[in-house]
């Protein structure tokens, strides 16, 4: 009876820790699945420093040394680290920011070398060194001192833990530059021993950046230098080269916290920003604020998948997909304008650091999906954008036009928004920025709209045939616009020019090829070629960038097979070992470059000529190869959220070829279930049964219970909630007689 007795509660204790474990796991944060290291190493260039979701302040450590590997400020590889500045760029090929080098120091180390400027500096060890959304930490370890970082929208918050030290110092360095950036005017004033308020003005790649700061210490310092071109001077400093020392006695375990708010348009906006939104010096406090607003964003997908890694790299690719558009508006809606003039954003949140060309294609069709509130305000940005300058944004950063890479991209962004109901912005003033753009007689679209097509010149960046594919894709959005709106001329003008791409296209090579002013192709044509004629791309990458017109395209080659054969041999013709491949040609799949965006929607054209399991294998070749939870993770440039929300669209099992389209075409799942939680309070679930590494081929899919015979779903679909059920397996359903939507339509 005793025995009996015993296993009676050993049963019951059992079946209450199996209770409480169960509960404890599913209590587990997602924050804890990003690792924001992924593409600190590699092609990636991504940041490992403290934000929050498409905040204002990306608070990160710098290395101090410039060069490609060291964009973002930060390169795993290295062992130094030479402070901590506010703003950084997410996985560009652009060096510019770094604003506001604070780095702490103090009597135990004073070696200085010339690669870093002789600016201060200590080793570190990636031993002692973590990040999770909105914290970062790390040991610097020549001065015994622990540096800690968390953010808030518009400040970034910083905590030094010091040794005992009488020489303990805190350096501003607004002199500091790295890469494209250089400083053009800066100011120091300090106001008491607790505050120091500022600006720093600089050119680069944004070449009228402006950063107004106040920064508030926890601690009194006992003394100070001031310093203009490394000379001491005296409160206030204004010059190109300014910074300030603080001065401390520090115990040992002695805390410091610093905090830094930031506006872009005056001090006083720095001082709101700093007075709402970090009120305290209550660092561990505003470091839960930044995970809890990591984990309601992040919990919009909440997905179910056996493989642990995998895991961890789709929540850090969904989390990097929200570290841009950053915020450009303070409090007051104050902002530095693209006309160089202080703007007010009313009723908006003014939002900058479009990357266009790459976000086109994925991350902002993700945003109508899961931010549709925040997509209002990326358009009501745009069209700030186009009220300051007249025309919309190419790639635009810090209240400035940078002209980066080609088209009017804006365009398919405005226009998917309209046709996916997005509210709150003026339509009308929204169409005639898109024709406006579409009409400037500036980047060759004068010519391009008087031959049809954008001929050769001897222009460094000539991208002649890269340009026309994605002018004449941007009008087919427009095109789609003005039916929509009734405005049947602009239709048939716009949708006329769409065809342009067809004027590239060359019978004989069968590729889209250079063309001269006199209409003749360019001889001595080599498809494979990295050349000037294609925007980081060579002919074999450019020739599929007819996402309106898959129809059109599969057609000119000769039909089905034909295109089939191309690709087939896209994805198969490796590059020789002799050949020499630019920087930006990574992730290659034979001539498919997944490292680079003109290659993100390939794959999935077989959907398009009746052989769906081909786009399936090689979607989830993509997922499984391209993407690692580790350093060198990504297989190129994240792009500003671009490449992680390929993964996000993927591993949910679609994405979206046609951007501006509300169609996305079905891939190969790689998670077992999700759910997404949408803003309208609905939720669509994707399951994927029988789901593995082998089964990667679907064999029916069901939508809300019925069978569905069809290779896409629409927008709409999406947003009214419901269940997507794939069945998969391990040989390709060949009999699937399943359609693609066609790719000239808007599908509402």
């Amino acid at each position: 009876m005793k025995k009996f007795g015993f296993i009676i509660l050993f049963c019951s204790v059992f079946l209450i820790n199996c209770q409480g474990a169960k509960e404890a796991i599913s209590q587990v944060k997602l924050t804890t699945f990003v690792n924001p290291f992924i593409g600190t190493d590699g092609p990636g260039n991504t940041y490992p420093g403290a934000t929050v979701p498409f905040g204002m302040v990306q608070l990160s450590p710098d290395i101090g040394i410039p060069g490609w590997d060291r964009i973002a400020g930060y390169f795993y590889q290295d062992s130094i680290i030479s402070g901590f500045s506010h703003l950084h760029l997410s996985g560009t090929g652009a060096g510019d920011l770094y604003d506001i080098l604070v780095m702490p120091t103090n009597s135990q180390f004073s070696k200085r070398i010339a690669a870093n400027s002789f600016k201060p500096f200590s080793s570190f060890s990636h031993e002692k060194e973590t990040a999770s959304p909105g914290y970062y930490a790390v040991d610097l370890l020549d001065y015994n001192i622990k540096a800690e970082l968390t953010a808030t929208e518009r400040t970034g918050i910083h905590r030094y833990t010091f040794p005992k030290d009488d020489n303990s110092q805190i350096h501003i360095d607004l002199g500091y530059a790295l890469n494209w950036d250089s400083p053009t005017e800066t100011h120091l004033k300090v106001i008491d021993n607790n505050t120091i308020e500022g600006y720093r003005k600089s050119s680069g790649w944004a070449k009228d950046q402006r950063v107004y700061f106040v920064i508030k210490l926890s601690k009194p310092f006992k003394s100070y230098q001031v310093f203009k071109n490394n000379t001491e001077t005296t409160s206030p400093v204004t010059d190109k080269n300014t910074k300030i020392i603080l001065n401390y006695s520090t115990s040992e375990k002695e805390q410091i916290v610093l905090k830094t708010g930031i506006s872009t348009a005056s001090i006083e906006g720095a001082y709101k920003s700093l007075e709402i939104e970090a009120p305290s010096f209550d660092f561990d406090a505003l470091k839960k604020e930044a995970e809890n607003k990591w984990e309601k964003q992040l919990g919009k997908i909440d997905i179910t998948i056996a493989d642990e890694t995998k895991k961890k790299i789709f929540y850090t690719m969904l989390y990097q997909s929200m570290l841009a558009p950053t915020l450009l508006s303070d409090h007051d809606g104050n902002y530095k304008g693209a006309n160089d003039k202080t703007m007010n954003a009313k009723g908006f949140d003014r939002y900058d650091t479009f990357s266009l060309w790459d976000t086109y294609r994925a991350a902002h069709p993700l945003y109508t999906i899961i931010h549709p509130n925040r997509v209002s305000d990326m358009v009501n940005s745009l069209l700030a954008h186009y009220k300051e300058t007249g025309l919309l944004p190419v790639w635009s950063m810090q209240g400035n036009e940078t002209n980066m890479m080609i088209g009017y991209h804006a365009v398919p962004v405005i226009v998917d928004a309209y046709f996916k109901g997005i509210e709150n912005f003026d339509t009308e003033l929204a169409y005639e920025a898109c024709i406006k753009s579409a009409i400037d007689h500036s980047r060759q679209i004068d010519t391009y709209m008087k031959l049809g097509y954008v001929p050769v010149d001897e222009h460094h960046e000539n991208w002649s045939v890269s340009k026309t594919l994605e002018y004449a894709y941007d009008d087919w959005c427009i095109a789609q616009f003005a039916k929509a709106l009734g405005k049947t001329e602009d239709y048939n003008t716009f949708l006329k020019r769409s065809e342009n791409w067809r004027n590239v296209y060359d019978s004989q090579s069968t590729f889209m090829r250079p063309k001269l002013t006199d209409g003749s192709f360019l001889k001595d044509f080599v498809p494979k070629e990295y050349s000037t004629y294609f925007c980081e791309s060579n002919a074999w990458q450019y020739f599929w960038s007819v996402q309106h017109d898959v129809e059109g395209l599969t057609e000119i080659v000769g039909g089905n097979e034909k295109l089939s054969e191309k690709l087939d041999t896209m994805f198969s013709l490796n590059p020789l070992p002799g050949d020499k491949l630019p920087i930006f040609s990574t992730g290659m799949i034979g001539q498919y470059a997944h490292g680079n965006e003109p290659s993100h929607h390939v794959a999935y054209l077989y959907n398009y000529i009746g052989k769906p399991w081909k786009t399936q294998k090689l979607v989830r070749e993509i997922l499984e190869t391209q993407y690692k939870n580790e350093a060198n993770g990504h297989c190129g440039n994240e792009d500003c959220g671009q490449m992680s929300s390929w993964y996000v669209f993927n591993a949910l099992g679609f994405y979206p070829v046609n951007p501006a389209q509300g169609v996305y075409a079905f891939g190969s799942p790689l998670v077992d279930s999700a759910v997404i939680h949408l803003e309208n309070g609905k939720t669509f679930a994707v399951k994927a049964k029988n789901n593995n590494s082998e089964n990667i081929y679907i064999q029916s899919i069901t939508l809300n219970g019925k069978e569905i015979n069809r290779n896409y779903i629409t927008h709409k679909e999406i947003i009214e909630g419901g269940n997507l059920l794939f069945t998969m397996g391990k040989t390709p359903n060949k009999n699937n007689k399943n359609t693609m939507a066609t790719s000239s339509k808007i599908y509402r």
